[in-house]
């Protein structure tokens, strides 16, 4: 970890609530769900991308990743999901301490601060484990993000996402986040 991301966890964490001994471990069992999410994400988009273009990939994201989620938070005990202060879906709306934290992404990208994958992580005086890593648009990410959108992509969109606010990103923007929370029973349990 660099100053700046070991300084970001340790105010988390500080003003979350109390720290303990396993925190580093916490934190690097949720950065790897967020990940697993991620790349099993990607890999379902690329095969769907190759294989029925930028169509193809609206449905993978909207019944894949859903599938995706479910999957690896049963498996894990954490609840794994993507939100955005722009979403799609409006079940992925964040829940307001997610808002809090896309905020805090956003401002760091724009002040250029986000030089390394932007995180955070928090205990809760609960005891409940909070996760979040930035998704950044990247360029294949504009084809169904972009400012200017094929009217075929624009289409579907419009009939799967009536509400849709996730269009007009540019290379590089914060379009959103990997979630993960750890209830805090999980590790009152040893589970």
């Amino acid at each position: 970890m660099n100053n700046r991301r070991i300084a970001a966890f340790a105010a988390a964490t500080l003003l979350a609530g109390v720290a303990t001994a396993g925190d580093d471990a916490l934190m690097e069992k949720s950065r790897n769900l967020a990940r697993a999410f991620g790349a099993e994400l990607k890999n379902e988009l690329r095969s769907s991308l190759e294989n029925g273009g930028p169509v193809a990939a609206i449905a993978v994201c909207r019944d894949q990743a859903p599938r995706i989620a479910s999957q690896l938070s049963r498996s894990s005990g954490a609840k794994l999901r993507r939100t955005s202060l722009r979403f799609r879906n409006p079940g992925n709306a964040p829940e307001p301490w997610e808002a809090r934290v896309l905020g805090e992404f956003e401002a760091s990208a724009v002040s250029g601060d986000g030089e390394q994958p932007l995180e955070y992580f928090a205990r809760e005086e609960d005891g409940t484990i909070r996760y979040m890593a930035a998704i950044t648009t990247g360029g294949v990410c504009l084809a169904c993000h972009g400012a200017t959108l094929a009217s075929e992509i624009s289409e579907q969109l419009d009939a799967d996402y009536p509400f849709d606010q996730a269009r007009g990103y540019a290379l590089g923007d914060i379009r959103g986040a990997f979630s993960v929370t750890w209830p805090a029973v999980s590790f009152d349990t040893g589970r």
